[in-house]
């Protein structure tokens, strides 16, 4: 029998499998973005591993951790793939149109950038931007993407630019201060309304991450509001707000907005300092390109006008 060559290529099919499969450490995760079931993923890493004649993941219980050989072998198709979706993106562009690709937080994007990106597009009719929201993190030369807009905590390894710092206060619709029957003058009186978050596997059944640090910095840290509704994402527990069925966590810039119209109000000035900021990652290998670079200073620009203005309307009520 002919020896194969030792230099010959696996299917590119079962190198993307594995770079997914080694992204997320999870078959079963990197089945879902493959669309194969979790055996078929399974089963296309043995394949490849029997191609190779090495291992390239370390099965445990409930856990995958990648050989040495994996660990190499992921940062080759890490750079490979980023290279040929960047020339597949160029290649497909319509009339050769620059094509940008940002992933960023579902709720960054419905209440902060949406709103902003005509301004954008509008002064560079030539660059169109293909917005990715989601709550994975996505790998940028890997997945295709030229930036990245993350939610990070202060000081994360490799957090790019920082756009602006994040604070914290309640916001509701006026017509819930305006409720004479049930009052919401000071924290306190959280304890009579329904408060609004997002849902995290996390606080399932407990306090509301986002509202227990602020209940603790109030010495609230035993309330028990009178309900809670959650939801999928932040933008859609603002909404809620905005429709007048509780109070949510405002996140300061991405409500300032609707504060500024009118559609929210806080109800006591109560603000409370995240340790969370949005920050601004770029692939380097698309650094290079001017649409990027446009991109980049016009987000700065934007994010440094949102840090400078955004007026808080003047609070409901006094505090007490």
């Amino acid at each position: 029998m002919q020896n194969k060559p030792i230099d010959r290529l696996p299917p590119l099919d079962l190198l993307a499998s594995f770079e997914a499969a080694a992204r997320h450490l999870s078959f079963t995760r990197a089945a879902a973005e493959r669309f194969v079931t979790q055996s078929a993923m399974s089963r296309q890493m043995r394949a490849l591993e029997d191609e190779l004649g090495v291992s390239l993941f370390t099965r445990q219980h409930r856990a995958l951790v990648l050989t040495p050989d994996g660990q190499r072998l992921l940062a080759a198709c890490t750079a490979a793939l980023g290279i040929l979706r960047g020339a597949i993106r160029d290649i497909r562009a319509p009339n050769r149109r620059e094509v940008l690709s940002l992933t960023t937080t579902p709720g960054f994007a419905a209440l902060w950038l949406i709103p902003r990106l005509t301004a954008f597009t509008r002064a560079h009719p030539g660059i169109d931007v293909r917005l990715d929201a989601t709550l994975e993190n996505r790998h940028l030369a890997a997945d295709g993407f030229d930036l990245a807009i993350r939610y990070a905590k202060v000081g994360t390894p490799g957090g790019g630019v920082r756009l602006f710092e994040e604070s914290m206060l309640p916001v509701c619709s006026p017509r819930l201060v305006a409720e004479l029957a049930i009052p919401l003058r000071k924290p306190a009186d959280l304890a009579h309304h329904t408060l609004l978050h997002m849902a995290l596997d996390d606080n399932a059944g407990g306090m509301p991450v986002e509202w227990e640090s602020w209940f603790t910095s109030w010495g609230l840290a035993d309330l028990q509001p009178a309900a809670q509704l959650s939801f999928t994402s932040y933008a859609e527990a603002i909404t809620a707000a905005v429709a007048g069925q509780g109070v949510a966590m405002g996140r300061r810039p991405l409500v300032d907005a609707l504060l500024a119209n009118g559609q929210l109000v806080t109800p006591f000035e109560a603000q409370l300092a995240s340790p969370r900021a949005y920050q601004l990652i770029i692939d380097p290998a698309a650094r290079s390109r001017p649409a990027v670079r446009a991109l980049e200073q016009w987000l700065l620009a934007e994010a440094a006008r949102s840090a400078r203005g955004g007026a808080r309307p003047a609070a409901a009520h006094a505090p007490h």
